[in-house]
């Protein structure tokens, strides 16, 4: 996940600094959502979920390894703790999965990291996210590409995803309720599939979703067996590679409401 591109630490601090500040000011392109949303979470945060707390986090990140610049910046520019539950803030700038519910979790802030870094290794117009889930990695992966599809099969998730967009005045991000297995085959092809949950194989409609030049990040396996692959559509077929050991919950097929 390193890049060929360095940036003096300070350097690197006042550009993650000014992402932050973005985020809490709104989004350029972005247009003004509901003001009941925008009023009802604290973007700035305090204490535990402070500027200063999210800024230690994407340092975490970065020192584990995580170079991509841009990547870091989006780290910075998500305020993590609106997409957990008010519980658990004092939690949200760990670099830790915690539960949202419904048997789900939010990644740990490394994995979302690495895995926009394998997808996004070169910019990528329109992605397909499988597995909406919280909403951080759609809104991670909304600083970054121009276009997001995101599909969830669970409808309360969902709409609670769909809340903290509003609030964050996000406008880049198309959501549905939806079978992941299936993708999203009216939006497609995709320059870029992230699967954010681990299917026992990799579902054929996404293979077919992806777009030749396109790059597909998927775990793929059960239970303690789990990798996360890579797939890159060529003119002749797909490259694959297999990255590191993962855990994720598992990607399950049909509607939750």
């Amino acid at each position: 996940m390193r890049r060929d591109e360095t940036q003096s630490g300070s350097a690197a601090g006042r550009r993650r600094s000014a992402a932050t500040q973005r985020s809490l000011g709104g989004h350029e392109g972005a247009v003004a959502g509901s003001r009941g949303a925008a009023t009802r979470f604290n973007l700035v945060g305090v204490g535990a979920t402070s500027a200063r707390s999210r800024a230690r986090l994407v340092d975490e990140v970065a020192a584990k390894g995580i170079d991509h610049l841009d990547v870091l910046d989006a780290l910075a520019a998500v305020p993590r703790h609106i997409f957990v539950d008010e519980a658990l803030n004092h939690l949200a700038y760990q670099d830790r999965a915690l539960p949202i519910g419904h048997g789900q979790t939010i990644s740990q802030p490394f994995t979302v990291a690495t895995m926009t870094a394998v997808l996004l290794d070169v910019p990528r117009r329109s992605v397909l996210e499988v597995g909406t889930g919280s909403g951080f990695q759609t809104a991670v992966l909304a600083q970054l590409c121009e276009t997001v599809f995101s599909v969830e099969r669970v409808q309360p998730l969902l709409l609670r995803a769909q809340e903290r967009f509003r609030a964050m005045r996000i406008n880049n991000v198309q959501t549905k309720l939806g079978d992941g297995y299936q993708g999203w085959p009216e939006k497609g092809p995709f320059a870029g599939i992230l699967v954010t949950a681990a299917p026992r194989a990799t579902p054929r409609a996404l293979f077919e979703q992806l777009a030749v030049g396109g790059r597909m990040v998927v775990p793929v396996g059960s239970g303690g067996a789990q990798e996360l692959r890579v797939y890159d559509r060529t003119a002749t077929g797909f490259a694959e590679q297999v990255m590191d050991a993962v855990r994720f919950v598992p990607l399950v097929k049909g509607l939750q409401p």
